[in-house]
């Protein structure tokens, strides 16, 4: 098994594929920014819930997905914006509003892990981790 390049974007990857399989939960390998990341979905209302528990000596993310009463999922799109091919970063003026402020950017600041309000807010940029509506 190859070890993942872009830990992130395999995060992503699996919630996406996670909600079109209609699973109701996704387990990962965790880190602190993926937690971080699951945090601000949760805040924001794209998940249910997340969990970072043991299985061995491996850390595991657990994604609860989330779901209307017409079986929609509350995330309609979810992507990476800086790879680590091409990293993205944004100035405190140029952060990225998402569906006119419906959807959310995730960035990686000096203060953390925050939203694009967040950032817009505390007067920071940083790199633009994805873009979630």
């Amino acid at each position: 098994m190859s070890a993942v390049t872009d830990p992130i974007a395999d995060m992503l990857t699996r919630i996406r594929n996670g909600i079109q399989a209609r699973h109701p939960r996704v387990d990962m390998p965790s880190s602190k920014v993926k937690a971080e990341i699951a945090r601000i979905l949760k805040d924001e209302g794209y998940i249910s819930n997340f969990k970072v528990g043991d299985e061995g000596k491996k850390k595991v993310l657990k994604v609860f997905l989330k779901y209307g009463t017409d079986g929609m999922s509350a995330i309609s799109h979810i992507e990476r914006v800086s790879k680590p091919g091409r990293r993205v970063y944004v100035g405190t003026t140029s952060v990225p509003r998402i569906l006119g402020g419906l959807g959310v950017s995730i960035l990686t600041t000096p203060r953390g892990v925050l939203t694009g309000k967040a950032a817009r807010k505390a007067g920071v940029g940083g790199e633009v981790l994805c873009n979630v509506s």
